[in-house]
């Protein structure tokens, strides 16, 4: 009876972390690669994972040739000069995955949710895990008398700020990469300004009077969400993962009441409905929901 019980439990165990890896890790699968005429190999649903048999697997090997040689970006596995320490915090890029160690295949990190249908580096700057960060700044939507609106089911209706991004026309939330040695939570400060409110483009005034604004807001964020992103860059070598902070403006004072202004990497930026069905890039759509559970409940 207990090796019955211990089975069904394993069972169980197996079916909700295939279906977890499934839910994020769809959109790396299948069609061209971004920015290539590179086709991915076919993966199947059953073949995603490291441990299921897939003999026919012969995923075509691509790194972009404009990231060789790039301050930013690693260089060949096996180059002489490079000597990354998995696993581990190298130097000031951290290499450390939130999904717990990752496998190193014949010198190769291994996506730890599995096939992707490309090997290589892809379009991606670091081998192993690249991280980003990812800032969802909300507020409560209100009548211009400063009501807040209610939905049908009587509940307040939360907005966030969302961006178009240049290169998929997707609409995103505001994240961008991390740089070496920096702190997750300053980058998705930096991101937000840069791309929502288009710090760039600001005089040094300007600018030091929003950093005396965000000073306080930007230390209250909460992390939402830590992990893997199933983002279309990744491949079996090289992956996506964010930490996502919710900073949020109560009474629409702050952030709430600012005009946006696409900058960076945005072509686009507005204030949208967060709804449950959502569609945004990557595993922002997850990450929102997120959000909403923890600010309607």
């Amino acid at each position: 009876m207990i090796k019955l019980k211990v089975c069904l439990l394993t069972c169980a165990f197996m079916i909700k972390l295939s279906f977890t890896m499934l839910s994020t890790h769809f959109k790396c699968r299948g069609g061209i690669y971004p920015r290539s005429n590179v086709e991915r190999f076919p993966v199947p649903d059953e073949k995603v994972i490291w441990n299921s048999e897939y003999k026919q697997y012969q995923p075509q090997n691509y790194t972009e040739a404009s990231l060789y040689g790039k301050p930013w970006a690693d260089p060949d596995i096996g180059n002489s000069n490079f000597c990354p320490k998995w696993n581990a915090v190298d130097g000031k890029v951290s290499r450390v995955s939130y999904m717990g160690p990752y496998q190193i295949i014949n010198g190769y990190p291994q996506n730890p949710i599995g096939r992707t249908g490309i090997c290589g580096r892809g379009i991606l700057g670091r081998w192993g895990p690249n991280h980003a960060a990812d800032p969802v700044v909300t507020r409560w939507k209100r009548f211009d008398s400063g009501k807040i609106v209610i939905d049908e089911h009587n509940r307040p209706i939360l907005q966030f700020v969302a961006i178009k991004r240049g290169d998929t026309g997707e609409w995103a939330l505001p994240g961008g990469m991390v740089d070496p040695g920096e702190k997750v939570s300053a980058t998705a400060v930096r991101e937000f300004q840069e791309e929502a409110i288009n710090s760039l483009v600001m005089s040094e005034e300007e600018k030091k009077a929003w950093a005396q604004k965000f000073h306080e807001f930007f230390n209250e964020g909460e992390i939402v969400y830590k992990g893997y992103v199933d983002d279309r860059r990744n491949t079996d070598n090289a992956w996506m993962e964010t930490i996502a902070y919710n900073f949020h403006d109560d009474n629409g004072t702050i952030v709430g009441a600012l005009k946006l202004h696409a900058g960076d990497d945005a072509v686009g930026v507005r204030w949208v409905d967060a709804t449950p069905n959502i569609s945004l890039y990557a595993s922002h759509d997850v990450i929102l929901k997120e959000v909403l559970k923890k600010r309607l409940t």
